[in-house]
């Protein structure tokens, strides 16, 4: 299919406007239903701990198979600085001017990583913006978090309430749907005072997705606990062996008081073993097919590629929504747009 010049800005006229008549249409309209959409999303900052797979990877495998409409992002903007993706960037500028630097400076998230260094990043400051643009670009309507993410969460529907009183109705206001309390229980191997995390230096301090056997088997090993040999579920005052039962109950099932009782007699360092036998058998499966994966790098290539182009649609559509309410020219993004929808066409 191929467009003259004077018939791709006659194309580019109708559709914008088509996108003004919208927006008359939702400033009348009091109500709107959005369709269900669930948007998600982690950074490639290093391997798969049991507290990312519990914590959201598993979930998303469970949306996706139950037929939801999701979108599963690769959080590059997240973890490097180079721009790679327009419309993120452009709707974090957008959400930008709506908020306050008093508003993001009380958020929780910003203040717990702010103290840690002595001169704050710009990009630690804004990353609530650019998190609220990720999910708002798709449009979601629900956000897999974990309890320490509810926060920001609100500031995502904060921003969205903003725009939509402004502007007109634009966005959904996004519903989080809240992990189970016991995976954010997952706690350091070396360290239970602490969570299990991937900046951790100690590699000893999580399990991986990717572990040898004998890997898991060695950390099991050298897991912090106490020096009562009991096998008891205490997250207070016996937080080690809490975190290695909380650990036993996500791969089984299994309630702590029935896992305390299978294991009356062991003491903690027996416990360990049963610990990570169990882990070995549940995630070698998941070891083999991460392998798999990583042997096929143009398979993984060519899925990403199809992902980002069904992504790409919707986020130009909602920027050039968004530019158009606000009141911004009508340029070469729009453009790009309607190149993708020529190639879907022809």
């Amino acid at each position: 299919m191929v467009l003259t010049v004077g018939r791709r800005l006659h194309i580019l006229n109708e559709y914008s406007s088509r996108c003004l008549k919208q927006v008359r249409r939702s400033h009348a309209t009091e109500t709107f239903k959005w369709s269900h959409r669930v948007f998600s999303g982690i950074q490639p900052t290093g391997s798969m701990h049991l507290g990312n797979y519990f914590g959201a990877v598993q979930k998303w495998v469970e949306m996706q198979n139950a037929g939801e409409s999701v979108i599963y992002s690769i959080a590059d903007l997240h973890s490097i600085t180079l721009p790679q993706i327009p419309e993120h960037t452009q709707l974090c500028w957008t959400l930008g001017c709506l908020t306050t630097m008093a508003r993001l400076a009380h958020i929780p998230t910003y203040k717990e990583k702010s103290a840690t260094v002595k001169e704050v990043p710009l990009g630690l400051y804004v990353y609530p913006v650019l998190q609220a643009a990720d999910i708002l670009l798709y449009r979601a309507t629900h956000v897999p978090v974990g309890e320490d993410q509810t926060h920001n969460l609100e500031l995502v529907q904060h921003l969205a309430k903003i725009f939509n009183n402004r502007y007109g109705h634009t966005f959904p206001i996004p519903k989080a749907v809240v992990a189970d309390s016991s995976i954010s229980r997952l706690k350091s191997l070396r360290d239970p005072s602490k969570k299990m995390s991937k900046s951790e230096q100690d590699p000893k301090s999580r399990i991986e997705i990717t572990d040898t056997p004998d890997d898991i088997l060695e950390k099991c090993k050298k897991a912090l606990t106490d020096f009562t040999s009991e096998i008891t579920f205490d997250p207070e005052k016996r937080p080690g062996v809490a975190n290695l039962i909380t650990i036993h109950s996500l791969f089984t099932g299994l309630d702590p008081a029935e896992i305390c009782e299978q294991n009356i007699g062991l003491d903690t360092g027996r416990y360990k073993l049963v610990v990570a036998e169990v882990i070995q058998e549940k995630l070698e499966p998941l070891r083999q097919q991460v392998q798999q994966y990583m042997s096929e790098p143009q398979y993984i290539e060519e899925v990403l590629n199809r992902g980002a182009d069904k992504a790409s649609v919707i986020a130009q559509q909602t920027w050039l929504d968004v530019k158009t309410k606000v009141g911004l020219q009508i340029n070469e993004g729009s453009y790009r747009c309607l190149q993708v929808s020529e190639k879907r066409v022809m």
